[in-house]
């Protein structure tokens, strides 16, 4: 008011200029000339009376302009329930406000007592958060105690809580741990829970979810991963301690432990299951139960709100799968728990991604599948395909005992009793194989019927192998006649013939 009275001074009294008067009082030439003009049009006359005092000069000059108390008032409730849907915004609940109430609000009046309203509510419904947008995830501060009813032990079972940013609706577990598979099953059942599955899942950086933990760029676990594949939604980390990226469910966290872990903290439990049922108990009440500022429960709002907009559940629940790194060794298996799958050969020594769960064992290189088996739960069982060995392999082990023997015998009797002599003679049959598949060679290279004729002189001589046959055939004496086994001419009786008793006489002499 005395830069006002010092204006008046300066231009009605001294008739100053209205950019001197900006320079003397230290406001804007505008303002000056809007005050002057102001003052002029409520009759303001200088010098003021004596008893014309501050207030009323404000008045005059700046008169308080009414809106009028019988402006219809929005309900501010369905306009923040509104804003929650996908594509709605305030000019759009302003024009429909209008709409029905040409006499209402000014849009600029409109946004001002909305912020006013919105100030007031709990900080659980102040933030903004589309339907079906987000499902916030985390584990509650407090644990269950589970009595085991045998031992009488007590373990602190963890208590998983999801809830949906547009409407809060909350879903909470007692889990077995926080390891990663009872953390991916809760993930199923809430999705169960919702009956639906949100675009957008924002957890903790537990180690459970988060492989490698960053402020930018976080790694999932693969399980992790896979689950938000299969679900079609899309997990995002909160930052490491921004406590605020989660506020939601932190809000959820600690209404839960108030208003459904508090009220069980004298009860006994004897299993995951009674304590899993006193909880569902509480948490359907805390979603029935109506917030202090609005006219609404988690569960209304969850039926108007976030329910129509949730993606569809999968047609299957997610099967935890667990991921590994594996380096193939040199006879192209890998070590999956206490057994060996087979790869592809070619990937020998390569380093794969490695898929397992109940049922199979899924090989991956690169990102390509490679490799597929039923998974077996026995200690050191090789598991192999044979379309994984080299050609040479899968040829040595077509053959067996009864199909060498049998090939031998188109060639020839006299090969058949070879190849039946190599494999007999050795203290394991697959000792021979090596020798017979190279007489099979020999057969190849010289032909059936020379094979035959040299199985044949090898026999006669006692000289039964591959390397003799090999001699046989290379020099050509399977082309040359054997020979007929001459007589024996028996030596008659004499007495200075000297016969076998004689040479076995210990130290007979000459």
């Amino acid at each position: 008011m005395r830069k006002i009275r010092e204006i008046l001074r300066l231009g009605w009294g001294l008739s100053r200029g209205v950019r001197e008067i900006a320079r003397s009082v230290g406001i804007s030439h505008s303002t000056v000339s809007d005050v002057l003009a102001r003052a002029e049009a409520a009759g303001i006359v200088w010098p003021l009376p004596d008893d014309f005092d501050d207030a009323q000069l404000q008045h005059r000059v700046y008169p308080v302009i009414r809106t009028g108390t019988d402006k219809p008032e929005p309900d501010w409730s369905y306009v923040h329930r509104e804003l929650s849907r996908k594509g709605v915004t305030r000019e759009l609940l302003w024009i429909e406000y209008r709409a029905c109430h040409p006499d209402g609000y000014v849009y600029s009046r409109f946004c001002q007592l909305y912020r006013k309203w919105l100030a007031k509510v709990d900080v659980v419904l102040r933030q903004h958060h589309r339907a079906g947008e987000k499902m916030f995830v985390d584990f509650a501060g407090q644990t269950v105690p589970i009595v085991d009813p045998v031992t009488g032990e007590i373990f602190h079972a963890p208590v998983f809580v999801a809830t949906l940013g547009a409407s809060s609706y909350t879903y909470a577990e007692v889990l077995r741990s926080q390891e990663l598979q009872f953390w991916a099953g809760a993930h199923s059942r809430a999705f169960e829970f919702f009956g639906g599955v949100t675009e957008v899942v924002v957890s903790d950086h537990l180690k459970s979810g988060v492989s490698r933990s960053c402020r930018y760029d976080p790694d999932l676990n693969p399980t992790y991963q896979e689950l938000a594949t299969h679900y079609g939604t899309v997990i995002i980390p909160a930052r490491p301690k921004k406590p605020r990226d989660k506020a939601k469910v932190e809000a959820a966290v600690s209404v839960v432990s108030t208003h459904v872990l508090a009220p069980l903290r004298d009860r006994r439990f004897f299993s995951l299951q009674e304590a899993n049922q006193a909880v569902a108990a509480g948490v359907k009440a805390l979603n029935e139960r109506k917030f202090q500022n609005l006219d609404a429960s988690r569960r209304s709002l969850y039926e108007q709100l976030d329910r129509p907009a949730l993606k569809p559940l999968p047609p299957e629940r997610y099967v935890l799968a667990h991921w590994k790194k594996a380096r193939v060794n040199i006879d192209y298996h890998i070590q999956v728990e206490s057994n060996y799958y087979s790869v592809p050969y070619q990937l020998a020594k390569e380093e794969v991604d490695v898929r397992f769960t109940d049922a199979v064992v899924e090989v991956l290189f690169r990102g390509k599948r490679v490799a597929g088996h039923v998974r077996s739960f026995g200690r050191g069982v090789y598991v192999t395909h044979d379309g994984h060995r080299p050609a040479a392999h899968r040829k040595h082990l077509e053959w067996t005992p009864s199909r060498l023997i049998r090939w031998a015998s188109e060639t020839g009797p006299a090969a058949a009793r070879v190849v039946s002599h190599i494999i007999t003679s050795k203290p394991h049959p697959e000792q021979g194989y090596r020798a017979c598949l190279g007489i099979i060679s020999l057969g190849k290279k010289y032909g059936p019927e020379r094979l035959e004729a040299a199985s044949t002189r090898a026999l006669a001589c006692n000289a039964v192998s591959y390397r003799s046959l090999k001699s046989i055939l290379s020099l050509g004496l399977d082309r040359v006649a054997l020979e007929e086994p001459q007589e024996v001419v028996l030596v008659p009786q004499h007495a200075n013939v000297r016969g076998a008793t004689y040479y076995a006489r210990k130290g007979a002499g000459p």
